[in-house]
């Protein structure tokens, strides 16, 4: 290879008032002539007091980028030849030269070699949430963050950070910490009628990671899927992101249509379902649709993964007993979520595990980012064993009846011709339907420039639906938010 002289160096410019050290600026520098081609392999760059010299700038910096880009292999010392860039750098694996080191990226579109991503990613890909940028009315999923006991769980938090112990802020068990386990599963056998003990629970960040690991430990690609329809939009992303085959069932008023699953989804290894609380038309999954759903799972070896995102708020009574609490061959893999009933930040859900699967779902956990917040952990744990987590649902179920009531009052007075509302009896949203024809997506859009966060009721279906609506989430707005967005939204419609 013939060397180059160091006279062909480009010109260096260096900013001595931009605050960056000089050694930086210089490394930098070389760095990136190197990658843009400026600089190829071998050729000669001028010694540290010739470069300081013609800088006018003292060695020691230049010496010190030297050394930096030496311990990169950046540079190199030849004998009898000085310092040159690194003959090993690829020189056909450079860019082309640039006329300016800070010239934007080159755009995906205009690059000489294909940039492939997965075929997976692309299928989980989400249409634009222009509704889940506001925090207001009417966001879907976001409770009373503004009643949530803060004082008591400060102390909490501080009891566990102010000395924290070697369990604190070592590793974890994937599993999740032993006494919040121990803690949710008492409170599972108590309030859901979930059947299970603390060895059967595996603490996640969210639902969401439940969804993906169920998908991945329970499916194969290509395998078949039953999908409530409309349902979840962010469980077809993790089935789909495992590379299942999703097979729609239509819901009515007993929940999902399980005849029809049987005959459209033949084969089918997984059932995802949300029974307590239907998401998002709120209905109500009856006794017999659930025996038949049981009857056919346990004859064709196939799972089921019920969903039990926030069954806590119920106007008319307890909520309603779990599908998992029925199971009588350990078909059910029953997640559950903190996100609703504490604050989405918080990020601890977990799973119910048959036993015999205990084992392939903590290598799924270990093997995804090996475990959750302790800290948060045992600061859940005595929030539930103090009291203060009873107390709490308690509360928050009589404020939602009332931001419930205080919509559906607003909706009859101003939308009454326009919406029918559906799903009134749990959770922490309903449904208004908008009259045939009319574009809920267009409709979404055009609230979320006035601030109202109405979440379109359409992209919860596989396929376009013959009647639109709006998903209004009342948990995190209080009265005069709910309706000044009620207000704002008839003028949308």
């Amino acid at each position: 290879m013939k060397r180059l002289t160091a006279s062909y160096l480009p010109p260096i410019t260096l900013a001595p008032r931009s605050g960056i050290p000089m050694h930086q600026q210089l490394s930098e520098w070389f760095r990136q002539a190197i990658v843009d081609g400026q600089l190829r392999p071998g050729q000669r760059v001028p010694s540290s007091r010739s470069l300081a010299g013609e800088l006018k700038v003292s060695r020691a910096p230049v010496i010190s980028a030297y050394e930096q880009l030496y311990a990169e292999g950046y540079l190199e010392t030849f004998v009898g030849a000085g310092t040159c860039v690194a003959k090993s750098i690829p020189g056909g694996a450079l860019h082309q030269p640039r006329t300016g080191l800070r010239k934007a990226p080159q755009p995906a579109s205009e690059s000489s070699t294909p940039r492939r991503i997965s075929r997976r990613v692309e299928l989980m890909r989400a249409p634009p949430q222009t509704w889940a940028n506001n925090l207001g009315a009417f966001r879907i999923g976001m409770p009373a963050l503004d009643r949530f006991p803060s004082g008591v769980w400060s102390k909490l938090v501080n009891r566990h950070s102010r000395k924290p112990s070697l369990e604190l802020m070592a590793y974890g068990d994937p599993m999740g910490h032993l006494p919040f386990r121990e803690a949710i599963a008492e409170y599972l056998n108590t309030v859901r009628a979930v059947r299970c003990d603390a060895s059967q629970i595996l603490v996640t960040t969210g639902s969401q990671q439940a969804l993906q690991m169920c998908a991945h430990v329970l499916l194969d690609a290509n395998e078949r899927v039953w999908m409530e329809e409309p349902g979840y939009p962010g469980a077809r992303q993790a089935f789909m992101g495992a590379g299942a085959r999703l097979v729609p069932v239509p819901v009515d008023q007993e929940g999902v249509d399980v005849a029809e699953g049987i005959r459209r989804g033949r084969g089918a290894r997984v059932v995802y379902i949300t029974p307590s609380h239907q998401f998002p038309l709120g209905v109500t999954m009856s006794a017999a649709r659930r025996m038949q759903l049981l009857n056919w799972a346990t004859r064709n070896g196939a799972w089921i993964v019920e969903d039990d995102y926030d069954s806590e708020y119920r106007s008319g009574g307890r909520p309603i007993a779990s599908l998992q609490g029925l199971d009588t061959d350990e078909r059910v893999i029953y997640a559950g979520t903190f996100s609703k009933v504490i604050f989405p930040a918080l990020r601890l859900g977990y799973v119910v595990v048959p036993k015999d699967l205990v084992p392939a779902f903590f290598h799924a956990r270990d093997a995804a980012d090996t475990f959750s917040s302790t800290l948060y952990q045992m600061v859940m744990t005595d929030f539930i064993r103090e009291g203060h987590f009873a107390r709490h649902i308690r509360k928050m179920r009589t404020l939602y009846v009332e931001r419930r009531t205080a919509l559906l009052e607003a909706i009859q007075r101003h939308l009454r011709d326009k919406l029918e509302v559906i799903g009134t009896e749990a959770g922490m949203h309903l449904v208004a339907l908008l009259p045939p024809g009319v574009d809920d997506v267009a409709i979404s859009i055009k609230a979320a420039r006035h601030g109202v966060s109405a979440r379109p009721l359409s992209p919860c279906y596989a396929s376009p639906p013959a009647r639109g609506g709006l998903i209004l989430g009342y948990g995190g707005a209080d009265i005069p938010e709910i309706l000044e967005g009620v207000r704002k939204l008839a003028r949308c419609i």
